[in-house]
């Protein structure tokens, strides 16, 4: 979906540019105006070229820090799902996320399994991280990114938050080596693609910074989910 709106977009832009060209060309500019044509598809392309970088189960009160730090040097924002039990027990942490810029989303109170535990129990859960994460930041969250990717659809019309799943999962959580979890998602990144990754190991961390240093040198911009959907 993505791509094809990435499509659209760039297909008005060069309907835009041609009528241009014609208007232009009229008045005896058209030289200059091929001269922008010519730049102009690499910007488009520059401009395609974005993905979102995801935390799930934070925050943790000693890796998160570390990785805002990171992030706030490389100019990145992010999105991060969040416990309502830890957003209770560091609450300082949370209000940085949120200072800082990063996109805030519900990810569970108990990281439980939605279709297991009922409805019931889901909306409970879902209530609670909505409240823990109200009380630190003044505002309630849009996105919930179910654990282990389990949603039930008759809970759409209950609950008035848009579910967010991944296109990239290098399995962080599984493996203290840094470098495979960064071989991992640069071998399966393209853009558009939301990187499921955890803010709760060093490695996890690292593995983070070496894949955006890697993919800005390569022309990739990072940005938050919302901004992702709404492109």
């Amino acid at each position: 979906m993505w791509y094809e709106m990435a499509d659209k977009k760039q297909w008005k832009r060069y309907v835009g540019y041609a009528l241009f060209l014609f208007l232009s060309y009229s008045i005896g500019n058209a030289a200059a105006v091929v001269s922008t044509m010519t730049l102009q598809p690499e910007k488009v392309e520059k401009e395609m070229k974005t993905v979102a970088i995801t935390f799930d189960d934070g925050p943790n009160p000693e890796y998160t820090p570390k990785l805002l730090d990171g992030l706030e040097k490389r100019g990145v924002k992010a999105t991060f799902f969040l416990l309502g039990e830890e957003v209770k027990q560091y609450p300082d942490v949370v209000r940085r996320m949120h200072d800082d810029g990063h996109l805030i989303g519900v990810h569970s109170y108990k990281h439980v399994n939605f279709k297991e535990v009922g409805t019931a129990c889901t909306l409970q859960q879902i209530e609670k991280t909505q409240k823990a994460i109200y009380d630190v930041t003044g505002e309630y969250a849009g996105y919930i990114r179910p654990p282990y990717g389990c949603w039930q659809k008759e809970l759409d019309a209950q609950v008035n938050l848009i579910e967010v799943l991944w296109n990239v999962d290098p399995r962080d959580w599984a493996t203290t080596d840094a470098d495979t979890v960064v071989q991992r998602v640069l071998k399966d990144t393209k853009p558009g693609d939301i990187i499921l990754l955890h803010d709760a190991s060093a490695s996890s961390v690292q593995a983070a910074f070496t894949v955006i240093d890697t993919l800005q040198k390569q022309g990739y911009s990072f940005v938050t989910v919302e901004e992702l959907l709404l492109e």
